[in-house]
């Protein structure tokens, strides 16, 4: 169920892209001089319909990831290699930290003890 899921997931992406591209951009720019011809024979009842087609594709994916969301499977089926993962991350942080130990001396420099 969870794989289905994440398949119709990726396929509405795909089409939600597809109908975003297909768009006419709303701003102004270099189509606002021929803005008037965009109603002759039904131009504007297809971008009713990409607009809408945009909308029920968006709110299908949120709720899509929504119950994704709800339905993935959680720690109780966790592979082998994901649990020793874990394990040693639990090792990692219950161990004590100690600071690096200073070196007796810098190398290159004599020490001057005869003061």
């Amino acid at each position: 169920m969870f794989y289905v899921i994440i398949i119709i997931s990726i396929i509405i992406c795909f089409l939600l892209g597809l109908i975003i591209l297909i768009q006419e951009p709303k701003g102004g720019g270099l189509t606002s001089g021929f803005s008037g011809s965009n109603n002759i024979m039904g131009v504007q009842k297809t971008g009713d319909f990409l607009e809408k087609g945009t909308w029920i594709l968006t709110i299908t994916l949120m709720v899509l990831v929504l119950f994704t969301n709800v339905i993935i499977p959680k720690g109780a089926n966790q592979s082998k290699a994901a649990q020793e993962i874990q394990n040693q991350i639990n090792k990692g942080t219950n161990a004590p930290v100690t600071a690096p130990l200073a070196p007796a001396a810098l190398p290159g420099l004599k020490s001057d003890t005869s003061k």
